[in-house]
């Protein structure tokens, strides 16, 4: 007889997120990643502003590459790539923060500077110019970003906006959504357990 396999609860993400910001300025192009289950990485490109944004967030378990927003620093001198990667789903990213202020005096507003800050207390930041411009931060009490937003262009990043979502333990629906009607057999009555019928209805009941 095989043993009884119980599924550990760990903490995820609601599916009901709400935008927030954006900030910055209102020059380039609108641009919207949407709500996702959370954050895996965040690449950053960067001088004195940020040059470009790309996040890769968590779909069902799944890593899902989001379009990168930007340009690649427009042959300004000292730019430069980093990449935050965040331990998921055991990390999550709970605060966004920067500053935001013109390249040129009287142009519109971009990026200047972007500071990540994580559920491990990890704080990802500087990145860019922190001194000067208008400081702007959104930390996620009891909650988590789940999707970024904003504005860009072809050297730039004008303005940012999020998803935030709260956190929650994780249900039995979860675990069918990543890993299958399997999952749910292990979770009830172990490896070994047939309850075929019982099985199928709440399977479909995730799904409603």
């Amino acid at each position: 007889m095989q043993p009884v396999v119980r599924y550990q609860r760990k903490m995820v993400a609601s599916s009901k997120a709400i935008r927030v910001g954006p900030w910055g300025g209102d020059a380039g192009s609108p641009w919207d990643d949407g709500a996702h289950r959370g954050v895996r990485s965040i690449t950053v490109t960067y001088g004195r502003f940020l040059n470009s944004l790309t996040v890769e967030y968590d779909r069902n378990g799944r890593p899902v590459l989001g379009e990168k927003h930007g340009g690649g620093g427009g042959g300004t001198t000292g730019s430069r790539t980093h990449e935050v990667k965040l331990d998921y789903p055991y990390e999550f990213l709970t605060g966004v923060g920067g500053r935001y202020g013109p390249v040129a005096s009287g142009g519109s507003p971009v990026i200047q500077s972007l500071t990540f800050r994580t559920s491990s207390g990890a704080v990802h930041g500087p990145f860019g110019d922190a001194m000067g411009g208008v400081p702007f931060e959104y930390p996620m009490e009891g909650g988590v970003v789940v999707g970024f937003s904003g504005r860009s262009g072809w050297s730039h990043l004008h303005a940012v906006g999020l998803h935030v979502a709260a956190l929650r333990p994780e249900a039995l629906c979860d675990v069918v959504q990543e890993r299958g009607a399997m999952a749910y057999r292990s979770f009830v009555y172990g490896s070994g357990s047939s309850g075929t019928q019982q099985n199928r209805k709440a399977f479909e009941w995730c799904y409603r």
